[in-house]
């Protein structure tokens, strides 16, 4: 995953800018080598969402991620991570020694994120982050979701502003309908224009999330020109809910069930 990212930072991203009075929380102190800052950025709505963020010194690109499960990383004021597991979250470190900075929303006081990653009103949160990984710098910006945030990825990118994204990356993408009662064909994937590569472990036994699903995944993405599907295998199980996989061609690619 790491190396297709690579050659989908090159593509072009058009400039797109918002202003976000952002309030800038210190610095977190974590492994060295990683930069790890907090921001609440204020929403349209009124509300405010904590960001996570971690970035090399001269980033390539600007990795949005958004996690599974109910997609409440826990991003307490002193810098602890409550939920520091999930996948988006532990590799951050990874990424950025890939060239990559990232960006990591937390929820709105805490709410469950399940069943609302489809919505209207999450496409604008995520296109207000957007608009937040574009004040970082000039660098081209991507959406990764990883089993429940690959829903709110596709929402995303479905309804971000025309060139605002350079790609969307797909990781263990929710497929069949469970107890969130939506799926990444909840999101909209027709009405994504920017290229896609849907991610999925051959070996892989979440119900929600089949890796065999990933082509029909790929072929709803009507709207794009650029879709492409990696199929991966092997890995170490972290526990019930979590795989990691390693690839000496690729680095590492993280698949986590949630």
């Amino acid at each position: 995953m790491i190396a297709t990212l690579s050659f989908l930072a090159l593509l072009p991203a058009a400039a797109f800018a918002r202003d976000h009075p952002l309030q800038k929380m210190p610095a977190i102190t974590t492994e060295p080598g990683q930069n790890d800052r907090l921001f609440n950025l204020p929403l349209n709505g009124g509300e405010t969402v904590r960001v996570l963020s971690t970035a090399p010194d001269r980033p390539r690109g600007i990795i949005i991620m958004l996690p599974g499960g109910a997609g409440d990383v826990g991003l307490e004021e002193n810098g602890d991570i409550r939920h520091g597991d999930n996948f988006v979250v532990r590799t951050r470190g990874l990424w950025n020694r890939r060239g990559f900075a990232v960006l990591i929303p937390d929820t709105i006081d805490r709410a469950n994120l399940r069943g609302h990653r489809s919505s209207p009103t999450y496409a604008r949160v995520v296109a207000q982050l957007i608009a937040l990984a574009h004040q970082q710098g000039p660098e081209p910006v991507f959406l990764l979701g990883t089993s429940q945030g690959s829903i709110a990825a596709v929402n995303g990118a479905a309804h971000a502003p025309a060139g605002s994204i350079a790609g969307v990356v797909l990781t263990e993408s929710v497929s069949v309908m469970g107890g969130s009662r939506e799926t990444v064909f909840s999101a909209d994937p027709q009405a994504i224009r920017a290229p896609v590569l849907v991610v999925a472990n051959r070996d892989d036994r979440c119900n929600v999330a089949p890796p065999q699903a990933a082509q029909r995944i790929a072929d709803a993405m009507t709207g794009s020109r650029d879709v492409h599907v990696l199929m991966v295998a092997g890995g170490t199980t972290r526990s019930k809910k979590a795989r990691v996989v390693h690839s000496p061609r690729m680095g590492i690619t993280g698949l986590k069930t949630g």
